[in-house]
């Protein structure tokens, strides 16, 4: 006997296939989602355009992109967490591919290789020498602070590290500077344009000469100086000074290595430093309810800034408006007067002025205060001095031409001396430091009889003022003493 089904019961069996079909298809999408979203790529399986890897907590995500308006195809790591797709490492940016067909995966050799169906040799490689005999014990992983790592399985042993190969982006944690042992450096290097991440024409990097400092430079050549390191801040950078509730900033300087890093006092705060292919060394931080970064902090920001504006020997004033930004120093005149003068043209520098003996002949130093302290390149560090074995020292060396504190911390110790041209030194508004100038007996004599005039001048405001108020008070005595009486 046959039962004829009615259109109720017709309709809930449609019903529940649909249902089945569509939890299905659910859990093949999760799958899917779930295999191409793991943060770890085996051997024996890699990613294809379109395709990502994202890390654990979801912050950083690595794939296929192409810039701007670019048709190009670059392998990199962006941040996953924020709506407008910002790159902050790309691995063939000098080599992209002009299709989709590449294929990122771990090779025979144990290296991460980046190739395309046109290619018979990788695109891009990590290009490194394993003791493994096979590449199944090498696994790679993306990181929740935006680090790509080669391990060893069952070890967690980095055998190759994305942050020690940056492109243009400072992420927490990752570091810039040098080791001294192994001469390995750690630096950011421009985009070419906002479309090509090719490597571009600016450089942020640690010097390795004289005392260490943080140079931005263009073409090779210094464009901007942070300084070297005062024990609180980069002594070019005093707006560092005011960011400690905003950014942890860490500065190591020992016998291995010379090492910058940061990351944010608030964890959530996502941030970013990048080297800007126009030029600028800039912070920024993402707004969540804008949804979009805003500028935090930028270099340069005057002429001044400008690496050696007014050459050598002088000081840059970027708030002196009336006159010329550039000043000699005391017991200089300007190289090229015509053009320092007439053409406002303060590049050419100072030397010594003539006839001034600075060596065994009664010679001291002057006091310059709130200042970019000049380029340490040819400067020498003392750890532990005094401010008077300093200058003690400095005296006795002819070729010493100036003096300061090496670290301000808890009043000041050590001893930082320049030997030869001052070179890129600037008036600060803030956080300034102090330098002492070396100068002949007649330039002595004079600052001295200055800073006497000055401190006679203090002195007789101060008596002037201290005057007036005690008139007031007697006055004001009197006065109460008489209204009394008249009650």
């Amino acid at each position: 006997m046959h039962y004829a089904k009615s259109p109720s019961s017709f309709l809930m069996s449609q019903y529940n296939k649909h249902s089945i079909y569509l939890l299905c298809a659910k859990i093949l999408l999760f799958s899917f989602s779930y295999c191409s979203s793991s943060d770890t790529l085996f051997a024996d399986k890699g990613i294809r355009d379109g395709e990502l890897l994202v890390s654990k907590a979801q912050t950083f995500a690595l794939g296929f992109f192409s810039p701007g308006k670019s048709n190009f195809r670059y392998v990199g790591i962006w941040y996953n967490n924020v709506q407008e797709q910002t790159v902050a490492w790309v691995a063939n940016r000098n080599t992209p591919i002009n299709d989709t067909s590449g294929f990122l995966s771990i090779n025979p050799d144990g290296n991460l290789v980046l190739q395309h169906k046109y290619s018979t040799i990788p695109v891009w490689s990590t290009n490194i020498s394993t003791s493994q005999s096979n590449s199944t014990k090498v696994m790679a992983k993306l990181t929740d602070i935006g680090n790509l790592v080669l391990i060893l399985e069952n070890t967690e042993a980095f055998i190759w590290q994305s942050f020690d190969h940056p492109t243009d982006t400072l992420l927490q944690d990752l570091k810039v500077g040098f080791n001294r042992r192994t001469n390995q450096s750690w630096f950011l290097q421009s985009w070419k344009t906002d479309d090509d991440p090719g490597t571009g024409s600016y450089t942020l990097k640690i010097s390795s000469t004289g005392k260490p400092q943080l140079f931005f430079y263009h073409l090779n050549i210094p464009f901007w100086r942070g300084g070297s390191w005062n024990g609180e801040l980069f002594m070019g950078i005093p707006d560092m000074k005011r960011e400690i509730f905003t950014f942890n900033v860490s500065f190591i300087e020992d016998d291995n290595q010379v090492v910058l890093s940061y990351n944010t006092v608030d964890k959530p705060l996502v941030s970013r430093v990048v080297v800007q292919p126009s030029g600028f060394f800039q912070v920024f931080t993402w707004d969540n309810q804008k949804s979009q970064w805003n500028r935090y902090w930028s270099e340069p920001t005057n002429q001044c800034d400008n690496y050696g504006t007014c050459g050598s020997n002088s000081n840059c004033d970027p708030l002196n408006f009336e006159e010329f930004r550039c000043s000699c120093l005391p017991g200089f005149e300007p190289k090229f007067p015509h053009d320092w003068y007439d053409n406002r043209d303060g590049s050419g520098g100072c030397v010594r002025k003539q006839g001034a003996s600075v060596c065994g002949n009664g010679e001291g130093f002057v006091k310059l205060e709130g200042l970019k302290l000049p380029d340490t390149s040819e400067a020498t560090a003392k750890e532990g001095w005094s401010l008077e074995k300093c200058e003690e020292d400095c005296l006795r060396n002819c070729s010493c031409t100036a003096y300061a504190v090496l670290d301000v911390r808890n009043g000041g110790s050590g001893c930082l001396a320049w030997h030869g041209n001052l070179i890129d030194i600037q008036k600060l508004s803030d956080q300034g430091q102090d330098l002492f100038v070396r100068v002949d007996a007649v330039e002595l004599a004079n600052y001295n009889k200055k800073t006497k005039g000055v401190s006679g001048k203090k002195r007789m405001v101060a008596i002037l003022i201290a005057s007036v108020l005690a008139s007031l008070i007697l006055f004001s005595c009197v006065y109460y003493l008489w209204k009394r009486k008249s009650k």
